[in-house]
């Protein structure tokens, strides 16, 4: 496989949080899935996981280069957790088509969180 892109960023909780209670599910509908709402939802420290899954979309849409965008849409994504724990990434829509289009086969992703900062990186393949 070779290297199509890399992205990384970093969001602090607070701002996700203080964005969930502001805006609430107008916010959490137009970033995040259902899947991903049920999942961070579930958690003790929901902002925490929510923090996580938006900076790991920011990476993907820097690994892409195209930033969210016509190309690749917040709920073209979607940041699942495998049976073994490792997150994974779903792509759907636009941003399955533009993926297809730009050759990448595959995207691998990280994802970190502390207190007050969540992380994540990605890294776009290709065949």
């Amino acid at each position: 496989m070779r290297l199509i892109g890399i992205g990384i960023d970093v969001v602090e909780v607070d701002r996700i949080a203080d964005a969930i209670e502001r805006h609430g599910e107008g916010f959490l509908g137009r970033i995040f899935t259902d899947r991903e709402r049920a999942y961070c939802s579930s958690q003790k420290r929901p902002a925490l996981h929510f923090a996580a899954r938006f900076a790991a979309k920011e990476a993907i849409a820097k690994a892409f280069g195209t930033g969210i965008g016509k190309d690749l849409g917040w709920l073209d994504m979607e940041i699942i957790r495998r049976p073994s724990g490792e997150p994974a990434v779903e792509l759907n829509g636009t941003g399955k088509a533009y993926a297809d289009s730009a050759g990448i086969d595959a995207i691998k992703i990280s994802l970190t969180h502390a207190r007050e900062y969540a992380a994540a990186n990605a890294v776009a393949l290709g065949g």
